[in-house]
């Protein structure tokens, strides 16, 4: 297993929206040369943060590329919406579109686990042509709502805890379909999902959130039509064990629209944590091989 960068090896950085989104910031950590090439974006899942990506991150660095890890709108270090209504992805996906904008990024590899790789496909089908390729973890264009009623029991509670450690105990229980992590990346996960108040240790996001997902969470997320307008090469990365992304759907989406790449990996829920070796390679390895392709 690779065991993240320590947290001090990584600056946060933070951009200012412009209109609509006045008075509204999204943070994210950037590694890498800033003139590469080569650019990753990362984007995390419904209740998480730019810093599940370090690990994977270092991995891609190594093979000189520049990775972007933001974090969305209600998430981490960025800005809260004054109205929960808006915590849906066509906000996020409008943001970040934004985002790539005002960093000035002509063209890139979206890498999204979960809503993350949901708003992916969005502007992938879009016409949002800085996408050239698209890694979705353990997602697909369609969820059942019994897996978004699992999300559900807990995201949103606002649960304190007098310590870090408890803390960390509840992320290993909710999270622990993400595989056989070390006790270091279940620290590093907890370290950067919490942050310390008077009242105790809480999640870094905007309990709001559950508001709209719950609305959301009692039908099934049906976008086939979208996964039909992706042009863009696809990598689908699937725990074989989740509930959110069957190997029937991964089935289909190898038959059909953009015809996936898609890597099973056994024993694993939602979402692979992308922390180990055989991840990185399952991403870096497709990756380099479409560079091939493309310079020919």
């Amino acid at each position: 297993m690779i065991i993240a960068a320590k947290p001090t090896d990584r600056q946060i950085k933070r951009l200012e929206l412009q209109a609509p989104f006045e008075d509204l910031h999204l943070a994210y950590v950037d590694w890498g040369a800033a003139d590469s090439e080569k650019v990753a974006l990362c984007v995390h899942g419904l209740t998480r943060n730019s810093r599940d990506f370090d690990s994977l991150a270092s991995h891609l660095v190594s093979l000189e590329y520049r990775v972007i890890a933001v974090d969305v709108v209600g998430r981490g270090n960025s800005a809260w919406l004054s109205d929960p209504v808006q915590y849906m992805v066509p906000t996020y996906a409008a943001q970040l579109i934004q985002f790539v904008q005002l960093l000035e990024i002509g063209s890139l590899v979206w890498i999204g686990t979960s809503m993350g790789g949901i708003v992916g496909m969005i502007l992938a089908a879009g016409g949002e042509t800085f996408i050239n390729r698209l890694v979705l973890n353990d997602v697909g264009p369609f969820v059942p709502a019994a897996a978004l009623q699992d999300i559900q029991a807990y995201v949103g509670t606002a649960p304190r805890f007098e310590t870090l450690e408890e803390l960390e105990q509840h992320l290993r229980h909710i999270h622990a379909p993400f595989g056989a992590l070390t006790d270091d990346q279940w620290r590093h996960l907890a370290t950067h999902s919490s942050r310390e108040t008077k009242d105790g240790w809480v999640l870094s996001y905007d309990p709001a959130i559950r508001i709209p997902f719950a609305e959301a969470s009692g039908e099934d997320v049906d976008i086939w039509e979208v996964w039909e307008g992706i042009g863009c090469p696809v990598l689908v990365v699937h725990g074989e064990e989740s509930r959110l992304l069957s190997r029937e759907v991964c089935d289909r989406m190898q038959a059909t629209g953009p015809r996936a790449s898609v890597v099973h990996l056994p024993g694993i829920g939602h979402a692979p944590a992308l922390t180990s070796r055989d991840q990185h390679a399952a991403i870096s390895d497709w990756l380099e091989v479409r560079d091939v392709r493309a310079a020919k």
